[in-house]
């Protein structure tokens, strides 16, 4: 099979040069388009189940919430793990599923089994998913800082959570925005205990009187002749004094209503505790910690991000300015993926000098060199198939295979230039095509079989499970990929070079090979002329 492919390339010459070349631009496209990221998609499909219980002491919390949730979704399909946390007043809840399990499988069999296990759970307990996040998920840290002393932290984490997040959340590949920092804006109550006792009003009246104070109603529809209205109660709050003059119930029948702020200072404020803050050089600020999806590209979506900021500065009131640089997973992942990059540069760059010290040929050493460049577009190609993205691992498994990508064309290529040269010293020449088909088919089987067991010592990676994988997974499938490439593009692309570039060289005509393999020929003929009359004395130390 091997000599038909072999047969072919050189029958179809033209056809397989032009071929490489549209598979080669078909390529550059493809690795522009492949997703880029800093490790490989390490994301074991978790659903995260949040379930906040107010009041609750952290024993109430596990006995109340959590031990019902685990036990709902505990021997649910696929589920290989379920792990949990209670605190005060909080159940966090994570579902492992199994590595093939797609994510949003997961999310419906744990929505099942939460509608299953509402009945269980305290009233006005209401358990809720988490976002689909990333384990690399947090790509940026956005800080919020003012310049004006009139805007101040309240001021700040409203325009954070009302204006900056929402427009982030709608960029396709992003998963959550959090709030760090700032003044939560919050319409508070401060009731008066004396107040209450005096006008005899209870702290139930009170809360009745605040949430029947944002309520709008219905009141039916008013019919006329050839029209329909909708009557409606507006009864939203929207300012603080609207909420200071809702009346509240009274008992005592005084024709005086009783108004919520007789009883209660009402204001605009934060928590009175505060948990955690935020500050930028040094200066108090609000922070938006920008998660992604598993398998967005961190690159484009950092840029999208960049380009939504650079938006909403233009909008922002004079003195609030927007700090995208804290923290940017993207510039790590750059500078890593320029790293390997360099490597690979630096590798190509060995490669092609070593090969034409030894060729001394610029047409032999740019035949063998096309290895490269097309294994690594075939590669490309087998990764946008299998979904995978370019990371440090797969680079790096590019960069550990360079040096053996142009052994295949190599062999191919210095074996087809000797029997080129023997033919254009024979008497009767023969036909070009020939010699060169004769000459791959000499080196094939030990092409093949080369390329097979370096090969074979990267598949024991394919048997590694969980993270570790996960991780080398991806280096042994563009090692292995740019391996079979490269025997492949030896076997088709390289004869049908060596048929266009080598027949009519000048160079034929020369008996003696290069300066450097005269070299060291006769260096290897000294080491076995002085070796093989003390082979007893050899052996043994080689063996030692």
């Amino acid at each position: 099979m091997l000599n038909a492919i072999i047969h072919f390339s050189l029958k179809n010459r033209l056809l397989v040069v032009a071929a490489s070349a549209l598979l080669m631009v078909y390529g550059v496209f493809v690795i522009s388009k492949l997703p880029v990221d800093v490790f490989p998609d390490l994301n074991r499909p978790t659903v995260t189940i949040f379930t906040e219980a107010e009041g609750l002491a952290p024993e109430e919390v596990e006995a109340l919430v959590t031990w019902p949730l685990e036990t709902a979704v505990n021997g649910s399909t696929g589920v290989e793990r379920v792990r949990s946390a209670s605190a005060i007043g909080l159940s966090i809840v994570w579902v492992e599923f199994g590595w093939d399990t797609n994510i949003y499988t997961a999310r419906q069999i744990v929505a099942e089994k939460l509608q299953q296990a509402q009945e269980t759970l305290p009233q006005d307990v209401r358990p809720v998913m988490g976002p689909i996040s990333s384990i690399m998920g947090e790509i940026m840290l956005i800080g919020l800082t003012s310049e004006d002393p009139k805007i101040g932290g309240m001021d700040l984490r409203t325009i954070a959570e009302w204006d900056i997040r929402n427009r982030i959340l709608s960029i396709s590949g992003i998963s959550q925005v959090s709030v760090i920092g700032g003044e939560l804006k919050q319409y508070q109550v401060l009731v008066d205990p004396l107040k209450l006792k005096n006008y005899g009003v209870t702290l139930h009246d009170v809360e009745a009187t605040i949430e029947g104070s944002n309520i709008n109603a219905t009141g039916g529809f008013l019919l006329s002749d050839y029209q329909e209205s909708l009557i409606r109660n507006v009864a939203r709050v929207k300012t603080i004094e609207d909420l200071a003059k809702s009346p509240l119930p009274q008992d005592n029948g005084s024709p005086t209503p009783l108004t919520l702020d007789q009883v209660a200072d009402i204001k605009l404020g934060g928590p009175l505790a505060k948990r955690g803050d935020a500050s930028v050089n040094g200066q108090s600020a609000v922070i938006l910690s920008i998660q992604k999806q598993p398998g967005a590209d961190t690159i484009k979506l950092t840029a999208a991000v960049e380009a939504e900021l650079a938006s909403i500065q233009k909008t922002l009131p004079e003195g609030v300015k927007i700090h995208g640089e804290i923290f940017k997973q993207g510039t790590f992942i750059e500078r890593a993926i320029k790293n390997v990059e360099e490597a690979l540069r630096d590798g190509a760059i060995l490669v092609a000098i070593v090969l034409f010290l030894f060729l001394l040929n610029f047409r032999t050493t740019f035949i063998t060199l096309t290895a490269i460049p097309m294994s690594f577009v075939l590669t490309a190609i087998v990764f946008q198939y299998f979904g995978l993205s370019i990371n440090t691992m797969t680079l790096g498994g590019l960069a550990v295979a360079i040096g053996e990508l142009v052994d295949d064309a190599i062999v191919d290529v210095e074996n087809v230039f000797r029997r080129l040269r023997e033919n254009r010293q024979a008497e009767k020449p023969r036909n070009p095509l020939q010699v060169i088909y004769e000459a791959s088919s000499e080196v094939r089987n030990s092409i093949v079989f080369a390329t097979i067991i370096v090969v074979l010592v990267f598949i024991p990676l394919f048997a590694m499970g969980g993270i570790e994988g996960k991780i080398f997974l991806p280096l042994g499938i563009a090692y292995i990929t740019s391996i079979v490439a490269s025997l492949f593009v030896s076997l088709t692309l390289t004869p049908a070079l060596c048929s266009y570039l080598l027949p009519k060289m000048k160079r034929m005509s020369d008996e003696h090979d290069g300066w450097l393999i005269r070299k060291i020929k006769g260096a290897q003929k000294r080491i076995l002329n002085f070796a093989f009359p003390y082979s007893r004395i050899v052996l043994p130390i080689a063996c030692w």
